[in-house]
């Protein structure tokens, strides 16, 4: 009979155990289903306890998440700008923040399988420096574009900026297609480098109109889409958010437009409904993952 060395044996046993800890803890999330990468907002998180960018990044992984819109403030808190509204000290820091830390975050988001890929950094209101700002902050988080409210005022102001950078500004909105006299047409003509960041659930409710019709039409112009699910704009009650399932907004028909034409649109899951008792933001943000999946994979 063969004898072992128990201390030995013992030792390999730890290894192995060891080996196996760290391949469960590697582990990567991947949220990209019959083709169409599901992200989220980081807003999404914004009523978790901890809301540093080290906890933020954690709650992308913990909910399955691989592919991140961004708020600049998170960032921008992180890599230790004022806390002050004085704008003077507040535009001195960014213009005195080396773009190297915005590549270390880069670099800490990709080695936990996240990619970022709108960071919502700007203002129509910053001052010409602080626009460059943002922009080299989006080209060293390696993301697509800066995105911020949709308007006439933005849009002018920012169209320059984005050509100059080769980078997009991406338009998000909010109840603003419910107004006949608004056009996503008009702010759309300012400039080449102008996108979407298509908010569905608002459209919807808003408009009452299926967002497919304007994804259809635009579709080379929207860089991202919101994803929630709201009640319809005839409903009893109207234009209100509800968990994934509940509510009116076709989210699986409009998943299934971008699957079926392969566009590269991210598809965004913004988490506003109010949270059951006894879950938490990730618990949801998770859900509304298995969701958007079994509707990408029936």
């Amino acid at each position: 009979m063969k004898k072992y060395h128990l201390p030995g044996v013992l030792t390999l046993i730890v290894l192995m155990a060891i080996a196996c800890c760290s391949t469960i803890t590697a582990q990567k999330p991947d949220s990209k289903f019959g083709g169409v990468q599901i992200g989220a907002i980081s807003y999404s998180f914004r009523s978790m306890p901890d809301q540093s960018l080290e906890a933020t990044l954690d709650y992308y992984v913990q909910s399955g998440v691989s592919s991140a819109e961004l708020m600049g403030y998170t960032v921008e808190n992180y890599l230790g700008i004022p806390q002050t509204k004085d704008k003077e000290a507040l535009k001195k820091w960014r213009l005195s923040v080396p773009m190297s830390k915005y590549k270390d975050v880069r670099k800490m988001f990709a080695k936990k399988g996240v990619g970022i890929h709108i960071l919502k950094l700007g203002s129509p209101d910053w001052s010409d420096e602080e626009i460059d700002y943002a922009f080299n902050a989006c080209k060293a988080i390696g993301a697509k574009g800066i995105t911020m409210e949709i308007s006439e005022k933005a849009a002018k102001r920012m169209a320059p900026f984005a050509e100059k950078h080769n980078l997009y500004v991406i338009f998000h909105n909010h109840g603003q297609p419910g107004n006949p006299k608004f056009s996503f047409d008009d702010i759309l003509a300012y400039g080449p480098k102008l996108m979407l960041n298509l908010d569905a659930g608002h459209y919807f409710g808003a408009s009452g109109l299926h967002p497919n019709g304007i994804i259809e039409r635009l579709h080379d112009r929207i860089v991202s889409i919101h994803i929630k699910d709201k009640t319809a704009k005839t409903a009893s009650d109207p234009d209100k958010n509800r968990s994934f399932g509940e509510g009116d907004t076709p989210v699986y028909e409009v998943l299934q437009l971008i699957q079926k034409n392969k566009w590269p649109i991210y598809c965004d899951i913004e988490l506003e409904y109010e949270i059951p008792q006894g879950s938490d933001a990730v618990k949801e943000v998770k859900k509304c993952v298995e969701y958007c999946k079994k509707g990408l994979e029936n």
